[in-house]
């Protein structure tokens, strides 16, 4: 599925700052945590607690908050629709890489267990 660029560069300047509290409210009103989230993130990109806090106080933009995550090697078996878009069909990766994430984070809040979220 392709992307306009207006949309992969609106992606890649967003904040992962901003996108992250919004990500916490989702979760928490579903009843799952902020330990939770941080555990999914961890799973998808390989970044630590500490790291992850280092990107929201840094205020790191999703391009190179992907750029210096290390993805799971499972990360291809995210699937399925999310934001009206087939994650396995996006095309520019950048793109696809945080759709992932929303995928994870909606596969959490929608009280999936963690071990069907995190793939293996």
């Amino acid at each position: 599925m392709k992307i306009s660029d207006t949309q992969k560069d609106r992606i890649a300047k967003m904040l992962f700052s901003t996108v992250y509290p919004l990500y916490v409210t989702k979760v928490e009103k579903k009843g799952r945590t902020e330990s939770e989230l941080k555990l999914v993130i961890n799973w998808l990109t390989g970044y630590s607690d500490a790291q992850i806090q280092d990107c929201i106080q840094l205020n790191v933009n999703f391009s190179d908050f992907f750029k210096n995550a290390k993805l799971h090697e499972n990360a291809y078996l995210i699937t399925g629709v999310i934001c009206g878009y087939r994650v396995e069909e996006i095309e520019d990766q950048l793109t696809q890489q945080v759709r992932m994430l929303d995928k994870l984070v909606d596969e959490l809040a929608k009280g999936r267990k963690m071990e069907k979220i995190l793939r293996g």
